[in-house]
């Protein structure tokens, strides 16, 4: 239950597009926020909320030097993801695969007939 927990936690702070551009910029390497910011149309107290609900999901950390608070991508959390990414494939491939079997048979069964 925790896992689908943390899942949720990662597809709500992905939901949105600041939050992906974030994540998307953090894929290059560490960023302050200040850096990161800077492409982002709204005020710096409302980009900081997207920071804190990235941080909160687990999908980036942020260490303060200074007055300095630079972000990176915690990689391990993108791995729950794309072990469920990787779950949900392959419950669909089976699917489809029974699909194309039932109706290779029925055609077979048919054509016979």
């Amino acid at each position: 239950m925790a896992k689908h927990s943390v899942l949720d936690d990662v597809f709500a702070a992905l939901a949105d597009p600041s939050r992906r551009a974030v994540v998307q910029r953090l894929g290059s390497g560490p960023a302050s926020v200040g850096e990161l910011a800077e492409s982002a149309p709204i005020t710096l107290p409302s980009f900081m909320k997207h920071i804190r609900v990235l941080e909160a999901s687990g999908l980036i950390r942020t260490v303060k030097t200074g007055r300095v608070r630079r972000c990176e991508l915690d990689r391990e959390r993108f791995g729950l993801v794309d072990d469920w990414l990787a779950e949900q494939r392959r419950i669909w491939e089976g699917r489809t695969d029974r699909l194309e079997q039932f109706l290779t048979e029925t055609k077979e069964s048919t054509d016979e007939s």
